[in-house]
């Protein structure tokens, strides 16, 4: 199977604390998703996400700096067994903190709407949430 690697940068209006934190907060991402979201904040621990669509564990987590996870989506040509590899790298910024944001790995035909699926049900959520 041929992958490819998703990169995109958002700007936060927060601290790199406080996105970290939310990153990580099962309730509120629950609460931003509309869904049940189980998220665990150790290494190696396992994370469930929108119901189960997404599910994976940590590999590792560098407070307020770094989350680095591996992802398994239940997509049509995904492989149950196949996981990608997402990597939140958050940096202070002028206008808040700055997130790059990296994923090794996704089945090529999947790139272009998971790419859209990131801004959709991530980003924008999170964007609106933290609006004054």
């Amino acid at each position: 199977m041929k992958t490819k690697t998703i990169k995109q940068t958002v700007t936060f209006p927060t601290t790199p604390e406080k996105l970290y934190a939310l990153l990580l907060d099962s309730k509120t991402l629950t609460k931003l998703h509309g869904s049940k979201t189980a998220m665990t904040k150790r290494p190696k621990g396992k994370f469930s996400v929108f119901g189960g669509y997404c599910h994976g564990y940590n590999i590792e987590l560098a407070e307020h700096n770094k989350i680095e996870q591996a992802w398994v989506f239940k997509e049509d040509g995904w492989p149950e067994d196949h996981y990608s590899f997402c990597t939140f790298l958050l940096e202070p910024a002028a206008k808040g903190v700055k997130m790059t944001f990296t994923q090794k790995g996704v089945p090529e035909h999947k790139v272009e709407e998971l790419k859209a699926g990131w801004y959709d049900f991530y980003w924008n959520p999170i964007l609106q949430y933290l609006q004054p």
